[in-house]
């Protein structure tokens, strides 16, 4: 009896506790949970030992790394056989036929001045080629093709100096002045220009004389942020000699190797303009000392343009002293004929080629590779 009370009470003080327990742990409030990946609060600078968030980095503008010079000139070559050999196939195709009588040799001399190779070169080649041809007493088209491959290096001339001037030897820069009308691609060429001299390890400034145009600034800078290169730029409008004598300047300031000088693209018949634009030739130099004239004034051409393009080189070869040709848009046309006309009339070699509208779409012009790619099967 005495046992059974004991347990009764054992049992109701275990009920009375856990009770009490259970009115705890409703009525106690408890510490809300800390929500997860969630980051201290740092507003008043304290973080309790708690790494504050890292600011995100700025990335620089990617650079344009350009393509070697050979793959660069391989490429080119590829491109000009596949796009410009209409020319040279016609050719073939006149000299590969079973009787070269006088109509047939009219007709390939036809080909050679629709080619814009201009009449009296056409006729030479022709002339000289249908004589060794004939001494020679030769049908086989083998040979045929060699002849007129020598007749076109001929004329092309691989004797003259295509050399880039681009290196003074002394402790100034070079200077290269880009000329040329509206719509040839000159500020585009100069750019390309420079990505060419980059890929050579040479050191650049671009000057932006083109004060007219009011995107040839920002164009031309652009071409310069993609490979590394600053740009010298005026207010739009300003004058462009003084634009080209800053440049200059400042390459001498800078011990750049070459700074190249843009300018507006000038129409031949506009004689203002091109008597301005024989002031930024003669201001350019100035900061260079007494007696330092342009180490290049390289002429942009636009291939396509045929004899209108030869016009324009004249008069440009008048005000400037021309030293050396660009031809742009070389590719999609059969009239690789204009590089013989215009170094013919102007006394000066096509130093450079372009062939299209990518970035390293342009190269030195070599002409037994030109030859070539023309004649290409």
């Amino acid at each position: 009896m005495i046992v059974d009370l004991q347990a009764q009470i054992v049992y109701g003080i275990l009920g009375l506790v856990v009770l009490v327990a259970l009115g705890l742990f409703f009525l106690v409030p408890r510490k809300p949970k800390k929500p997860e990946h969630t980051l201290p609060d740092d507003t008043t600078g304290s973080t309790q030992g708690a790494p504050a968030p890292e600011e995100p980095a700025q990335d620089e503008p990617p650079r344009e790394v350009p393509t070697e010079p050979t793959t660069r000139l391989a490429k080119l070559r590829n491109r000009l056989a596949k796009s410009n050999n209409a020319m040279g196939r016609g050719l073939l195709a006149l000299l590969s036929r079973d009787t070269l009588d006088e109509a047939t040799w009219e007709e390939i001399e036809d080909t050679l001045i629709v080619a814009d190779l201009g009449v009296d070169t056409a006729t030479e080649l022709v002339d000289n080629l249908r004589e060794r041809v004939r001494v020679l007493g030769t049908r086989d088209l083998s040979t045929v093709r060699a002849l007129l491959r020598e007749e076109l290096i001929k004329v092309v001339d691989p004797t003259m100096d295509r050399t880039l001037r681009t290196e003074t030897g002394g402790d100034e820069p070079s200077v290269v002045l880009v000329v040329g009308v509206n719509g040839a691609g000159k500020t585009t060429t100069v750019g390309k220009i420079a990505r060419v001299l980059v890929a050579s390890d040479r050191t650049v400034l671009l000057g932006a004389a083109d004060t007219f145009r009011a995107a040839a600034a920002e164009q031309l800078t652009t071409w310069g942020e993609r490979v590394g290169v600053e740009t010298v730029r005026g207010p739009e409008g300003s004058d462009p000699a003084s634009v080209a004598y800053s440049a200059v300047e400042r390459g001498l300031k800078d011990n750049v190797d070459v700074v190249l000088i843009d300018t507006a693209g000038r129409l031949q018949n506009k004689k203002g303009l091109m008597d301005e634009l024989g002031k930024v030739k003669k201001v350019a130099t100035r900061p260079l000392g007494e007696g330092h004239e342009l180490d290049e004034v390289l002429l942009v051409l636009d291939a396509t343009t045929g004899q209108n393009g030869m016009q324009q080189a004249k008069v440009f070869a008048e005000v400037v002293n021309v030293s050396g040709i660009v031809l742009t848009k070389l590719d999609g046309t059969a009239k690789g004929g204009i590089v013989v006309a215009v170094q013919r009339e102007l006394g000066v070699p096509v130093k450079l080629v372009g062939l299209g509208e990518g970035a390293d779409d342009l190269a030195p012009f070599v002409v037994e590779d030109f030859v070539d790619a023309l004649l290409e099967d």
